[in-house]
């Protein structure tokens, strides 16, 4: 009977030992019921009650790598989608509120690395040690089926990196973070419907010396991918392309096509794509301040990829 009772009381009866497993498993399969709402806000305010629970539920199983994954998961998505909004909106009016936030977030994002790294150690003894010595020896280790670990803790790890103001330790990382990514894009180019090259795409445009036109193909296939239903690709399109290239009419296209995704077409992604909508409106009203009305300054892409 003892699985039955709510999480909290788990902390507090005998029979925890015989309910962890059941509860971890039930836990880092539950991500959808958060993914499906439309409102960010009871979001964000029942998301951190989720996360204490999985990492007190992880005390007892400390190897569960479903788990493992969940947290991973989780800390990016927070961090990514409720703290870093909050540092963006306040930038201008309080600045050095928004870099705390922004540190806040960062934390995030280092303990999610770090859970990701203890679940690619429960899945393959070694991998650390492996990860160490020669990163390319301990990613031959992986499998497809580590690539939804591998692409959390490949975007915890590139997140950490971007805000990390040049941070030098955070961008010695920066080649493992590119060779994960290289990596899952070899097991599975197609999980989750194009997520990777979404990832790719961005972290393409944002390292030094990065290439503008292996990025364009990264995009290309993010949008084949997903079939354009996901309004971050046109987001990230927008804020990460468009504005370095100061083209004002593919930045409003993209911003308009985001805006067009009717979330409730796909409800797997609702959450997802009301977050990104709300960016594509801040957008388009800093959109002045990004881009100089001085028209396209190079031809690129139309945000359908035509």
């Amino acid at each position: 009977m003892c699985r039955w009772l709510l999480p909290l009381l788990f902390l507090q009866t005998g029979c925890a030992s015989l309910a962890t497993g059941a509860l971890a498993n039930a836990l880092s399969g539950s991500g959808g019921v958060y993914g499906q709402d439309e409102d960010p806000q009871l979001v964000a305010a029942a998301v951190p009650f989720a996360l204490k629970t999985m990492e007190g539920v992880l005390v007892e199983q400390p190897e569960h790598v479903g788990l493992l994954t969940a947290l991973t998961a989780g800390f990016v998505q927070y961090g990514y989608a409720f703290v870093l909004p909050e540092a963006e909106q306040i930038a201008e009016s309080d600045f050095e509120r928004s870099l705390l936030i922004k540190k806040r977030a960062r934390r995030f994002f280092l303990r999610a690395e770090g859970y990701g790294w203890r679940g690619m150690e429960a899945a393959h003894e070694g991998f650390q040690a492996a990860l160490s010595a020669d990163p390319q020896v301990a990613l031959a280790m992986l499998e497809p089926e580590d690539v939804p670990l591998l692409y959390w803790t490949t975007a915890a790890g590139a997140l950490q990196i971007g805000i990390s103001n040049l941070d030098p330790k955070a961008l010695a990382e920066l080649p493992t973070v590119q060779a994960m990514l290289a990596r899952a894009l070899e097991l599975d180019e197609g999980y989750n419907d194009g997520v990777l090259h979404e990832l790719a795409f961005t972290l393409e445009l944002a390292v030094p010396g990065g290439s503008k036109e292996k990025a364009l193909v990264h995009y290309q296939r993010a949008l084949e991918l997903s079939g354009g239903r996901r309004a971050s690709t046109f987001v990230g399109y927008a804020e990460a392309y468009c504005v370095k290239a100061q083209d004002r009419k593919a930045f409003d296209q993209a911003l308009e096509q985001a805006l067009a995704i009717d979330v409730d077409q796909h409800p797997n992604d609702r959450l997802a794509n009301v977050i990104a909508q709300d960016k594509a409106r801040r957008l388009q009203a800093a959109a002045d301040d990004l881009i100089l009305d001085l028209g396209p300054a190079e031809d690129g892409p139309t945000p359908e990829g035509s």
